[in-house]
């Protein structure tokens, strides 16, 4: 019954992110592909593949039927469910939600800034979604200035009048590093859902995106505690710009090790603890404090290790290590700011990444294509890979689930 659970849906994320811009949660968009989904069995399955790791679960149902099944069946301890705003002028989803509600069920409203809950059911809910639209952001952004206007010398800016973001929300539609900072830092939203990565990068456009000082201080503290190699090869594998410049460095030909690196375990198993942290205490003066990247870093390591669940088949280590980084250097360019083809011609990867990412093809260019389309809300992109390289629903399905459960982030 699981699989059939799994194997009747197109799942897609979208990540959550906080005030300290790491991860709040996930939403998590839920495609009926067959009608007649069960809603126990699927908050059973979520429940059986969730950690105490895992990152909060926002449930987004594309079907008014499956969306009540699960309120009919749900329990405090699962995952939040949305409910559209729109929705709710059916009496018999009210009268679900009242019901969810008594037992303790998380729910969300999910509206424009305009759609209010009906007062009958507005207590239900934890928290509100609101999507802004354009014009929404500029009456925040107005808002904004307002209020640091008028606050006093010295002291933070207050909370901003007449914006339609509410403090405790959830905010999707945030198109800009300002938006997100007056919702996350001067209304108090609980978090944004996605990142505007390319305003995120802009302010570095013709340069590559700096190191995080945070991970590299992480990581030369790690290493004066003699870590396992898992561990140090984890917190190098965090931060893509990091890890792109170790592997420069480990090829250079300067440093006199043997050619052809293509490992970060090897690579810092053949340099050395010692001068590992000598190279990373080098990084330290174009090191960034930059939280506002710290989601683009987060989404490119999600990525990988979403690969890694795809093609877990028996995969060997060292083959799960390679496709990892072809998750994780699948968007290089926007760290690089230059060409994919280029960047990558720099270290000696294997032709397995290099294919996927440049010429979209070879072993792992369906688990690559898969991961690209599973961050989306629209189920037509990943229903068309599956279909294309006859990937099984219910296998892609527990793979995002699975990495989800992981808690990496």
């Amino acid at each position: 019954m699981a699989q059939t659970v799994l194997g009747s849906l197109t799942l897609g994320y979208r990540p959550m992110w906080g005030r300290s811009r790491t991860l709040s949660g996930v939403q998590l968009f839920v495609h009926e592909d067959s009608e007649g989904v069960d809603g126990h069995h699927l908050l059973r399955m979520l429940a059986e593949l969730r950690t105490a790791e895992s990152p909060a679960l926002l449930l987004s149902l594309q079907s008014r039927e499956l969306l009540t099944s699960l309120l009919q069946h749900a329990t405090p301890s699962d995952p939040m469910i949305e409910v559209p705003v729109r929705w709710l002028d059916d009496a018999r989803l009210r009268a679900c939600v009242h019901s969810a509600r008594s037992r303790g069920v998380r729910m969300v409203a999910r509206g424009d800034a305009a759609q209010n809950p009906p007062e009958d059911v507005a207590r239900c809910f934890e928290r509100r979604m609101t999507a802004l639209s354009a014009v929404d952001a500029g009456t925040a952004l107005h808002a904004a200035k307002r209020a640091r206007e008028s606050a006093a010398v010295g002291r933070l800016a207050a909370r901003a009048e007449g914006s339609p973001v509410l403090p405790n929300s959830m905010v999707e539609g945030v198109a800009s590093r300002a938006l997100a900072e007056h919702a996350l830092d001067q209304q108090g939203a609980w978090a944004i859902a996605g990142w505007p990565v390319e305003d995120a990068v802009h302010r570095y456009a013709g340069q590559p995106l700096p190191p995080s000082r945070r991970a590299i201080v992480q990581t030369m503290n790690a290493l004066d505690d003699e870590p396992s190699l898992e561990r140090i090869e984890q917190l190098l594998g965090e931060e893509p710009t990091l890890a792109y410049r170790l592997l420069l460095y480990l090829n250079s030909a300067g440093l006199g090790l043997r050619s052809g690196i293509a490992s970060l375990r090897h690579g810092f198993m053949m340099l050395g603890f010692r001068s590992l942290s000598a190279w990373l205490a080098e990084q330290l003066p174009h090191a960034t404090d930059d939280a506002g990247l710290r989601p683009v870093n987060a989404t490119m390591v999600l990525r990988g290790h979403l690969m890694e669940h795809l093609m877990d088949a028996g995969i060997e280590d060292d083959l799960r290590r390679e496709v990892y980084l072809c998750g994780l250097f699948a968007q290089l360019d926007l760290v690089l700011d230059e060409p994919l083809k280029l960047s990558l011609s720099r270290i000696p990867l294997s032709e397995r990444i290099v294919s996927a990412i440049v010429s979209h093809n070879g072993p792992y260019a369906p688990s690559l294509k898969a991961a690209l389309a599973m961050e989306s809300d629209d189920p037509a992109p990943l229903r068309a890979v599956r279909e294309t390289y006859g990937l099984a629903s219910d296998d892609v399905n527990r793979a995002l689930l699975r990495m989800l459960a992981g808690g990496s982030l």
